[in-house]
């Protein structure tokens, strides 16, 4: 059975880090891209970043980038989502998933974790 679980959520401060973790297991993900979604209250869940097998390549939602790091430990099938700089606008639920696809797209993932809540207040 293919599990995607998510942690490390928390209440943070506005310009804190935090670091959230997606431990994949029940098959091989070599050929799977792996991202971050997140979805706040009333709205639509959006891509946040995405990471291919090897590492090498990245790909960051505007609204994170120079602020998120996407990283993978491929030999422990784990993902880390290192947020810094972090704003009120972060608050969401953050969803780890996997992809045989290169996409944002919510509906082309094959996998989804069940999400952690970051809350970014003062």
């Amino acid at each position: 059975q293919v599990q995607l679980v998510e942690s490390g959520g928390d209440l943070a401060q506005p310009g804190g880090s935090l670091t959230l973790s997606c431990a994949a297991s029940g098959r091989t993900f070599s050929s799977y891209g792996m991202y971050w979604f997140r979805q706040a209250p009333g709205k639509e869940r959006e891509f946040v970043a995405r990471i291919n097998w090897s590492g090498a390549t990245t790909v960051y939602a505007d609204s994170v980038k120079g602020r998120f790091t996407i990283s993978r430990e491929s030999n422990k099938n784990t993902v880390y989502l290192q947020m810094n700089i972090l704003k009120p606008e972060d608050t969401a639920v953050y969803y780890c998933a996997a992809s045989r696809f290169v996409t944002g797209r919510p509906e082309r993932m094959d996998y989804w974790g069940k999400g952690t809540l970051i809350t970014v207040s003062s």
